[in-house]
């Protein structure tokens, strides 16, 4: 199996949301097809996008090739990965679960865990922190 190092971009200027907007919407099959498009998923490497970057969270839509492997450090932050596209395999320190499409895991903070895609696959992965953010009025 593979290892890989998580490869970072930020959205194309193109796809560039102004980060004060009430709210912020991305076409997810155009930015996949975009990625797999791109020179980093031809050379079989990892991909992420950035897609919100906040004090208290990061949202990331990331694609893999099959066999991929990555090791997460454990983190203060807790984290939730949605199945996009394909399927993968968690793996924390007490078990293991499978991923399909359109599926969702969450973990705690404080838990090292690792991936592995079982196909080519594409994810959301939201890490949120416990910042308390102050309400709007």
């Amino acid at each position: 199996m593979e290892k890989e190092t998580l490869k970072i971009s930020s959205l194309p200027p193109s796809d560039s949301r102004p980060l004060n907007s009430s709210f912020l919407t991305y076409n997810l099959p155009i930015l996949i097809e975009r990625m797999k498009l791109s020179p980093a998923w031809s050379k079989r490497e990892l991909n992420s996008i950035i897609l919100l970057e906040s004090p208290g969270k990061q949202i990331l839509l990331t694609t893999l090739h099959e066999g991929t492997e990555i090791n997460f450090p454990q983190s203060i932050d807790s984290a939730t990965f949605q199945v996009v596209e394909g399927k993968m395999e968690f793996h924390t320190r007490k078990e293991s679960v499978n991923l399909n499409k359109g599926q969702l895991l969450t973990l705690h903070e404080k838990i090292k865990y690792s991936l592995t895609s079982m196909e080519d696959t594409v994810f959301l992965l939201t890490i949120s922190n416990n910042i308390l953010q102050p309400a709007e009025n």
